[in-house]
């Protein structure tokens, strides 16, 4: 075996290794509690270092699949020759920014060795801690080398290693006239396809650098963020996820919902609406309905007459429903980042959610009837094949409630919940329905998960360091006052933050708009007076509806890449589920009982 396969062997078993000890522990203490309180010694701290070494691991192998986050802007270049010379641009400046990064993790990893924290396990903090300038300089190099596919180009992305001695060699008079030069390279890099994380870690380290702080601040943020209680559900839910669908998961729920829809006045409308909820829910905003089900759903309501424009657009805005509903892990990340209750967010979101479903479903009922006034015969409907399906998808039906029941009930926490989760995908996928093998398909499985859960933690990580800087520079105090001075009405400020949310929903892939947006907007919300909880659903909702906004809306891209449909034809086709979306986000913004008043009945409020 050459040495970059076992490499490539390594990173991917320490990735399903840490993801193994970060569902077996939460789960060990989840129900050793009603055992007598049996719990392994040192579980947090172990999750806590688990949680770190998956952020890095899946950075690393997310570098290697070119599964980083970045912005759409990239799609737009249609030249070959500009895209080679935007590829070797943006890549080494992400290798740079990554040099720099891991420089100061150096320093982090430094420092703690002098101050001697020890794990309360026992194992010094500083050796946990070297994952991040390893994984960070390995990333570099990564960088380097994909930046061009000629010897020329990587050398002169090799150069930009060196980034970190320039920076030191620099006189600090330097830094106030270098910063904004600095700063365009970076923001142009993004737009032209470096990773939204490169983007925020290095705009972090520029403005630390300015102000004459160890750029080590930003490591230090990093390293801080792990000890968020919620943190690890992020990891074990999107594990839980790709598991369900990497399966029959689709084709059994989808077999479920036409039994159970399918006779009804636009029944197989209903029931794409129903299972691309449903699947969402499981996979996140990351586009995997469209790919997983639109070949699946298409091809049904063709064969049903609807349209080929209906269909398309129903596809198309039917895979990003369901973002509200547990255990999606948009949900998560916005309780992260905002500090919201999650259990709270996802009460709160479960009616504006089928609020959403139900629009775009009463949508198909109306071209059904249509179709049915044309002379289409609907299929009838059998109880024998309802309770045939339901008996085949039951075990996917169960997860969210799962979810509810543990987390709701007291009995888990939420990453207690997310880890029976993710055993119960992976027990139910390999032993019950045994659509995947647990050697042979799981860790790679896994590894797919993984490149996500590292590209979503190392974004969230690094955009800690930019907001401790924007926090310390009272840059969310100074916007908040421009706002109350420009904006003094609340119905004002939700109307102008619904356009900003659909604009910047568009272009930013959702992970990254939770990260970089959540932090502005949940001040200015609680100035208003506006719920946080409330805004969470507002801020979630919005994000859902901008999948649909042209240009670059990601559910247009996807739906044009899988069906070979030209994107200006794709547009017309999305734009009466746009419309009928956006009147549910206006209806969820202005009528805060729809969110909030599921709380107050359970006494949350």
């Amino acid at each position: 075996m050459t040495a970059p396969a076992v490499f490539r062997r390594s990173e991917q078993g320490l990735l399903v290794a840490a993801l193994a000890v970060a569902t077996v522990l939460p789960v060990i203490d989840a129900f050793g509690r009603p055992l007598g309180g049996f719990h392994v010694p040192g579980a947090g701290s172990i999750l806590q270092l688990v949680t770190l070494w998956i952020a890095f691991v899946g950075g690393l192998l997310a570098t290697r699949e070119g599964k980083h986050l970045t912005l759409s802007t990239a799609e737009l270049i249609r030249s070959e020759r500009v895209r080679r010379g935007a590829r070797l641009f943006s890549f080494s400046v992400a290798a740079a920014v990554c040099a720099v990064l891991a420089w100061a993790s150096v320093g982090l990893v430094r420092a703690d060795r002098e101050q001697g924290k020890v794990l309360s396990f026992g194992l010094p903090e500083w050796v946990a801690e070297t994952i991040m300038p390893a994984a960070l300089l390995l990333m570099a190099v990564r960088f380097a080398w994909m930046a061009s596919d000629g010897a020329r180009g990587r050398a002169a992305a090799f150069v930009t290693l060196a980034s970190p001695v320039l920076l030191a060699l620099l006189p600090e008079a330097a830094a106030p006239k270098l910063v904004l030069p600095l700063a365009a390279v970076i923001l142009l890099a993004a737009l032209l396809g470096a990773p939204v994380f490169v983007a925020m870690g290095g705009l972090a380290c520029l403005l630390f650098w300015k102000d004459a702080v160890p750029v080590a601040a930003v490591s230090a943020e990093v390293y801080r963020l792990v000890a968020s209680p919620t943190l690890p559900a992020i990891p074990l839910l999107t594990a839980a996820g790709y598991i369900l669908a990497e399966g029959g998961a689709s084709a059994r729920l989808v077999r479920f919902f036409r039994a159970l829809f399918g006779w009804m006045p636009g029944g197989i409308a209903v029931m794409v609406a129903a299972v691309c909820a449903l699947f969402t829910t499981f996979t996140g905003g990351s586009g995997v309905t469209i790919i997983a089900l639109g070949g699946l759903v298409y091809p049904i309501l063709r064969d049903d007459g609807y349209p080929e424009g209906f269909s398309l657009g129903l596809v198309t805005a039917a895979g990003s429903l369901g973002l509200l509903f547990p255990p999606s892990l948009p949900v998560i990340l916005y309780s992260v980042v905002a500090s919201v209750p999650a259990d709270s967010l996802y009460l709160a979101g479960f009616l504006p959610g089928l609020l959403l479903v139900v629009l775009v479903a009463a949508w198909g009922v109306r071209q059904g009837l249509r179709l049915d006034a044309a002379g289409r015969k609907r299929p009838p409907f059998h109880l024998r094949e309802l309770a045939v399906s339901f008996w085949r998808a039951k075990w996917e039906l169960a997860l969210p409630l799962l979810v509810i029941g543990l987390f709701a009930s007291g009995f888990a926490s939420m990453v207690e919940a997310s880890a029976a989760a993710c055993a119960y995908a992976a027990i139910i996928g390999c032993l019950v329905t045994r659509d995947i093998h647990p050697f042979r398909q799981l860790p790679g499985v896994l590894v797919k998960a993984g490149a996500l859960m590292g590209a979503v933690l190392l974004l969230l990580s690094v955009a800690m360091g930019l907001t401790s800087w924007l926090v310390d520079a009272q840059i969310p105090s100074a916007l908040l006052e421009s706002v109350k001075t420009h904006v003094s009405s609340p119905l004002v400020f939700l109307l102008v933050l619904n356009l900003i949310l659909l604009v910047l929903g568009s272009v930013l892939e959702i992970y990254s708009a939770i990260v970089i947006l959540a932090p502005l907007v949940a001040p200015m919300g609680a100035a208003f007076g506006i719920d946080p909880i409330h805004l969470g659903v507002i801020f979630l909702a919005n994000l859902e509806l901008g999948f649909l906004f042209p240009p670059v809306g990601l559910n247009l891209f996807l739906s044009s890449s899988r069906f070979g449909i030209p994107l200006t034809k794709l547009y017309r086709h999305a734009v009466p589920y746009l419309l009928i979306l956006g009147a549910g986000v206006l209806l969820i913004t202005y009528v805060p009982a729809i969110s909030t008043g599921v709380l107050t009945l359970l006494g949350r409020r």
